[in-house]
């Protein structure tokens, strides 16, 4: 053998070795609820209860598909869109089980039981909502679980949820590397809002437009916390004691908020702003226009001056929010933010993390005079 070949012949076991190891070796986690779980060895047939999440795994694995054997029914009952994105890339996710659809907590347990997974993943609003005591009864039978949230509290906890995957997936370095990107992100928003008086610019974030009543607005909660980040004041949260609710149109047009943004999804034909998957700018902007003027809110300044935009809705339940917040900050100060370049930072995402490519249009800007 050539000593080239002799060489190679040596140093590839060593560096197989630590990664093989690093597969087989015992996992022990904490999960953001402080709780302490072990795991015989990194998490590979998991349960997504939530499917939506699948984009969070995607952060971190090649192949996320191939980790489940079972996933919530919501991704594909209420974001067609994303779900037809998830089996276009990995078409084999159409024969992932759907765990749990209108079944009571005890049929649940049973129906997970029934997958054998290494790992069940909940979400904290639905931990909350099944109760808190599933946990520990998949425990009582030997079924280890962790709990991620983006969605309640999504500024403290996208970070440890990120990290909690990692771990389960035996992925902490890569984790490691979204935190240090994500991070970054924030940082280049806080960097630039350093100062900022303490009147901020009115902001009407609209949620749903066009799909409920005119005017479902955000309150207190995740949506006002991230809203605040970017440097703008929730007129919603000045009336709303709870995470949502809804304001009159007269109040909102006495308002007259001086940013105006819409949240959108996959409202095909539902009378909404699509936005996400598969929606191209063009038809997003013609349905934006649309819901203004059956909402009658053309008086507003912000939709007269050009300071109305849209985004997806999907943004308050995934780590990729740090786009939304980019493009609020964007939006509420331009002249502290306008470098700011969401659409950069998704490809970035897309290129370095997203085994499953965010695509479509997940924001616009409606100019001013399009009415």
């Amino acid at each position: 053998m050539k000593r080239r070949g002799l060489l190679q012949a040596l140093v590839a076991p060593a560096l197989v070795a630590p990664h093989l190891a690093r597969a087989a070796a015992p996992v022990g986690l904490t999960d953001i609820l402080g709780r302490r779980v072990s795991l015989a060895r990194p998490a590979r047939r998991i349960i997504l209860l939530q499917a939506r999440h699948i984009l969070a795994v995607a952060l971190l694995h090649p192949d996320p598909v191939s980790l489940l054997v079972g996933w919530g029914d919501d991704l594909r009952r209420m974001n067609p869109p994303d779900y037809a994105a998830v089996r276009a890339r990995f078409p084999q996710a159409e024969a992932i089980p759907v765990i749990g659809r209108g079944l009571a907590t005890g049929f649940l347990i049973e129906s997970i039981m029934q997958s054998r997974p290494d790992l069940v993943v909940f979400s904290r609003a639905l931990l909350r909502l099944l109760g808190d005591g599933m946990a520990d009864q998949l425990a009582a039978f030997g079924i280890p679980s962790v709990v991620i949230d983006f969605f309640e509290d999504p500024m403290a906890n996208t970070r440890p949820s990120m990290a909690v995957l990692g771990q389960a997936l035996g992925a902490p370095e890569r984790a490691a590397q979204f935190d240090s990107f994500y991070a970054g992100q924030l940082d280049a928003i806080s960097a630039r809002l350093q100062g900022l008086p303490t009147a901020r610019p009115k902001v009407l974030i609209h949620a749903h437009a066009g799909g409920t009543p005119c005017c479902a607005s955000p309150g207190q909660g995740a949506f006002n916390t991230m809203i605040r980040f970017a440097g703008g004041h929730n007129i919603g949260a000045d009336l709303l004691p709870g995470a949502t609710g809804d304001l009159s149109l007269e109040h909102v047009i006495t308002q007259d908020p001086r940013i105006y943004v819409a949240t959108g999804g996959p409202y095909a034909g539902r009378g909404g702003i699509s936005l996400g998957a598969g929606v191209t700018a063009e038809g997003a902007l013609r349905e934006f226009a649309d819901v203004i003027r059956r909402d009658h809110l053309e008086s507003l300044s912000a939709i007269r001056q050009g300071r109305a935009h849209a985004i997806w809705h999907g943004f308050n339940d995934t780590p990729a929010h740090v786009l939304m917040l980019q493009a609020l900050a964007r939006w509420f100060h331009p002249e502290r933010c306008g470098d700011l370049d969401p659409a950069a930072t998704m490809a970035a995402l897309n290129d370095r993390f997203l085994s499953i490519p965010m695509q479509g249009t997940h924001w616009v800007d409606l100019p001013a005079g399009a009415l």
